[in-house]
């Protein structure tokens, strides 16, 4: 099997499941708990707290709330600053290429009386920065924007909003969701809210958390029993935590060496897939940490004359996992407001294929994907000229 569809969600790592298995077989008892069998539970969620800290490279002081993923941890941040800052303000801003989790969120505000503005992107979904600056006021209460888009694989200018914040008087947060960054590139730090995945790093489904700044003050997203400082109320997912925690630690210490080599595959994807002609890559060429550059994992391609679906299936038959899109929204009908956003046309997202490669890809498994890639858009191709 080869699987290229690591920004939808990643193999988990074999330590993160045997970590998660002794949990739940040992580690049972509730953190709340005040007998021993709670406190060894609560010091795991401790640990997990502090390898996330030490991944996300944020301050010691900043509060790690655990939530069932990144969409809860975007509705948790979205929200709430919303409900915290209402009388400061009206003014929302976010980009036009979000995750469904930041723009449904926005979507929901707008309703409830909030001036939602979304800027706009090039024809590699780089982020429009002088509409960034008309956009932000002394109203704006809130700018969310991800980190790394999770199509295209942009590198989004987040930490530059704060001076732009600053400096047009807006009394707001910076949130930033770094689904598909974390573990992957270094976080910036410059922000108030950061918001993580657990299955995008080799960790387990149903975790994730929002990384709080100290000082930032949002209400209770889940009131009950007072668990996660009142945050989120909810006996804690021993497991899915310890695993997250695991899978942090081991992303963040091999961060660098697995970059590198994702880096070259991404290359020799880049040229062979090139080769096969009337190919557009629509992802940045260029890969590295910063601002306009492109996260290494990630490759978006449109084939021109072909359809995507047809490719993606057509790959499934020799066990090679693509995607069209994101797979948060391909239950959805409608093609993607990413490429939409950066201005593709219909025949070209309908041509579209994303690639994400892993940690544990293999410059064979690269080679094989470009022969099946290329035998598969020259035969669909020629199937084309009889229609």
């Amino acid at each position: 099997m080869i699987y290229l569809d690591n920004s939808a969600t990643t193999r988990q790592y074999d330590e993160v499941t045997d970590i998660m298995i002794k949990c739940m077989k040992e580690d049972f008892g509730n953190p709340s708990s005040l007998y021993l069998l709670g406190v060894d539970s609560e010091k795991i969620i401790k640990k997990a707290r502090k390898q996330i800290l030490d991944a996300a490279g944020v301050p010691k002081d900043w509060q790690v709330v655990f939530t069932s993923g990144g969409t809860e941890a975007d509705n948790m941040a979205i929200i709430g600053t919303a409900r915290a800052l209402r009388r400061q303000g009206n003014r929302i801003v976010t980009t036009s290429v979000e995750h469904p989790a930041v723009l449904e969120c926005c979507g929901f505000l707008e309703r409830e009386g909030f001036e939602v503005v979304k800027v706009g992107v090039d024809r590699n979904c780089r982020l429009n920065m002088d509409e960034v600056k008309s956009a932000i006021n002394d109203q704006t209460i809130l700018v969310t924007m991800m980190h790394v888009n999770n199509e295209a694989g942009t590198i989004m200018p987040v930490d530059k909003v704060k001076a732009i914040m600053k400096e047009k008087g807006a009394p707001g947060y910076v949130h930033c969701d770094a689904v598909q960054s974390f573990g992957k590139i270094p976080l910036v730090t410059g922000v108030d809210m950061i918001s993580l995945s657990g299955h995008k790093i080799h960790g387990p489904k149903g975790s994730g958390a929002l990384l709080i700044r100290n000082g930032v003050n949002i209400p209770a997203f889940v009131m009950g029993g007072g668990q996660e400082k009142g945050m989120r109320s909810g006996t804690e997912n021993v497991a899915a935590i310890a695993g997250l925690g695991l899978a942090a630690q081991m992303s963040a210490d091999s961060m660098k060496k697995d970059m590198a080599a994702i880096t070259e595959m991404r290359e020799r994807l880049i040229d062979g897939l090139s080769q096969i002609g009337d190919v557009t890559i629509n992802s940045v060429l260029e890969t590295g940490n910063e601002a306009d550059m492109c996260c290494p994992t990630l490759l978006n391609v449109t084939f021109m004359k072909t359809r995507g679906e047809v490719l993606l299936h057509t790959l499934e038959q020799h066990q090679i996992y693509v995607s069209t899109g994101s797979a948060c929204s391909s239950n959805k009908k409608g093609q993607s407001h990413v490429l939409r956003a950066m201005g593709l046309k219909d025949k070209e997202i309908e041509g579209t294929l994303r690639f994400s490669l892993g940690r544990f890809n293999t410059m064979d498994d690269i080679d094989f994907a470009i022969k099946k890639v290329t035998e598969a858009v020259n035969r669909f191709r020629r199937l084309g000229s009889f229609r």
